[in-house]
């Protein structure tokens, strides 16, 4: 079964045990429908020979592929100038570090090193070691075991589908069984965290920036794998950050933001500075900081109530 079972749909489970099936694109159930109870019983199986065979089969390859990311370690390398970087940064499931830095110092690279499982091969010179040990080259190139998803402001949709189309992939693509109630949760998710509704027949290429952000930030919370998330600069989209992070953060994730903004940089349980291409120092949240927090969230939400008014064509007034 190794490799060959990996992109298995039911297309191919039932036409390599011999099915002349119709087209490509129907589920198990539409399938065994079509199929004769006594085709069936010709080559000595049946409905619920299949059903259990097939669910036993993705359910051991779900097992053996699952990641389990208990740690990640950032091994310094060298900023700009070739001056070793001064701190090595262990990361944990379910925290938030930020990184900050002015434009250009970094930020961004430190993002690609971490995605792309540097091993002394990028410029900057950095190991990224998982679990206490390094990756091999076939998990470092492998879409199939892909460790981490990416969330950035550049993000755009191109698939002529619409949003319960989408979900309905992803969600059939990790052998989920509950989907519908998977739609439910993801669509009224995503609506908290983007404010401007939209629903599952909403075509993906119509959604705004903030919708689009709100949409795959509850897809990577609810259906994707990848137990790392690395977010650049989504301080601009219009979505609820705070809720965002908590949808992460309960998911288990480890969560790496690149920004400019204050209210997502304090979130943090940690910063990470970023100086002249190299990791500089790190910053511990305290209590006093927390308290900034508070008041930064207050002014945010004053500018979103405003912001809400002036879609819904309000005027708006001072209290």
């Amino acid at each position: 079964m190794e490799g060959s079972w990996q992109l298995k749909n039911p297309y191919d489970f039932l036409t390599e045990m011999g099915f002349d099936l119709p087209d490509k694109n129907q589920s198990l159930d539409q399938y065994l429908n079509y199929i004769d109870e006594d085709m069936l019983e010709d080559i000595g199986t049946n409905k619920e020979m299949i059903y259990a065979s097939y669910d036993a089969l993705h359910g051991q390859l779900e097992e053996e592929s699952e990641v389990k990311v208990k740690s990640i370690l950032i091994k310094g390398g060298f900023n700009k100038d070739g001056e070793k970087e001064p701190l090595d940064i262990l990361l944990k499931p379910g925290e938030i570090v930020s990184i900050v830095g002015p434009t250009g110092s970094g930020k961004s690279r430190l993002l690609a090193d971490i995605e792309w499982l540097a091993q002394a091969d990028t410029p900057t010179g950095r190991v990224i070691v998982i679990n206490g040990i390094l990756p091999d080259e076939s998990k470092r190139y492998s879409f199939d075991e892909k460790l981490i998803s990416q969330l950035s402001q550049n993000m755009n949709f191109v698939m002529d589908a619409n949003v319960e189309e989408f979900i309905r992939m992803h969600a059939e693509s990790r052998n989920i069984k509950q989907i519908d109630e998977v739609l439910e949760t993801i669509i009224k998710h995503a609506n908290d965290l983007a404010g401007e509704p939209f629903s599952l027949e909403t075509p993906l290429t119509a959604l705004s920036g903030g919708q689009s952000r709100a949409l795959m930030i509850v897809d990577v919370a609810f259906l994707s794998k990848s137990p790392i998330v690395l977010i650049d600069e989504i301080e601009n989209a219009g979505i609820d950050r705070r809720k965002a992070m908590e949808f992460l953060v309960n998911a288990e994730k480890i969560i790496l933001i690149a920004t400019h903004d204050p209210v997502l940089a304090l979130m943090a349980n940690r910063r990470l500075v970023i100086r002249n291409g190299g990791m500089y120092k790190i910053i511990e949240s305290d209590e006093s900081e927390k308290k900034v927090l508070e008041k930064l969230e207050k002014r945010d939400r004053e500018t979103q109530k405003i912001r809400n008014a002036l879609r819904a064509g309000q005027k708006v007034q001072c209290d």
